[in-house]
């Protein structure tokens, strides 16, 4: 009959169509398939297209390109890690061997002074002593030296870390803290601080020991670069500035101050790793921290802005 006829057309026209579906959505997954291999094996920001035009499918290729986003992220993030890593071990090994090779010859000096062929230690005259008393002095500044580079390497290491817990903390008093810590250190230095607080109470939720080593280790840079001035400000919208005169920097100079292992020739007794230090814990508690040089000054800037109770921090760029 004619009806019967109309219906077993219709249903082939239907298999027909759902076979032709199915065929498109078979060529769809080995489209995702193929391209999603492919931006794995690859080191490229292209994503996943596919022609289907299927709403699942369609689906399915965006939530695989927000995770092949995801792990381009990563991979990018391990590569820079791993290539810093390789240049922190290089310097660590020429800064350690630095001193070790120093060390190396006052004892070899000291052994030509006192060995049994020369006079007995007993015996010295006026002017070997003062010999053996400099090679003495020497490596006991070197012996420091490799102290002080191990503590901030393990500094350094631990800030990377996982963060430490924060709480309610006073910037003034920590800063004021940090400053009556450094007075010998300025006053050996001939350095009077202009010291400019504000008087209302600047409250954050920060690490107070981690607050407390980025103000140690800007004050302690300052006495590395300043001309013998220095000047520290804190406003209520938390925000503090370290700024002193420094003639032996220059703007290129002050914006790799945060870079690892960086140096300024000039720097007494530096490791390079103070302000990197600063930085990454500054990060670390929600904050800011930038370098200018201008007209000889060079200006360091914290700053963090959240009020207490709140992580992030919305100061700008500097």
């Amino acid at each position: 009959m004619l009806w019967q006829q109309l219906v077993s057309g219709g249903l082939f026209l239907l298999a027909a169509g759902l076979f032709l579906y199915i065929l498109r959505l078979k060529r769809a997954m080995e489209e995702i398939r193929r391209d999603f291999a492919a931006r794995l094996a690859e080191d490229t920001n292209a994503l996943i297209g596919v022609s289907c035009r299927d709403k699942s499918v369609c689906r399915l290729a965006a939530a695989l390109n927000e995770q092949l986003i995801v792990l381009q992220s990563q991979r990018h993030r391990y590569e820079r890690g791993d290539a810093e890593l390789k240049e922190a071990l290089t310097n660590i090994s020429h800064d350690l061997r630095t001193p070790l090779t120093a060390l190396g010859g006052y004892l070899e000096l000291l052994r030509r002074q006192l060995s049994p062929a020369s006079k007995p230690v007993g015996h010295l005259t006026a002017q070997e002593a003062g010999q053996t008393a400099r090679y003495l002095a020497c490596m006991e500044e070197r012996l420091g030296a490799m102290k002080q580079l191990t503590e901030e390497l393990l500094h350094c290491f631990v800030a990377a870390g996982e963060g430490e817990e924060m709480g309610e903390v006073s910037i003034n008093a920590v800063l004021e803290e940090s400053l009556a810590g450094f007075y010998g250190a300025f006053t050996k230095r001939g350095i009077v601080p202009e010291i400019v607080l504000c008087s209302k109470p600047v409250n954050r939720r920060l690490n107070r020991q981690a607050l407390s080593r980025i103000f140690d280790n800007i004050l302690n840079n300052a006495l590395k670069y300043s001309d013998g001035d220095l000047r520290v400000s804190l406003s209520e919208g938390g925000e503090i500035c370290f700024s002193n005169r420094a003639s032996s920097m220059t703007p290129v100079q002050a914006g790799k101050l945060f870079d690892r292992f960086f140096t300024v020739e000039s720097g007494r007794d530096s490791t390079g790793l103070g302000l990197s230090i600063a930085k990454l814990l500054t990060e670390q508690c929600g904050g800011r921290i930038g370098a200018v040089y201008q007209e000889g000054r060079l200006t360091l800037t914290l700053c963090f802005s959240q009020p207490a109770g709140m992580y992030k921090t919305s100061c700008p760029d500097r």
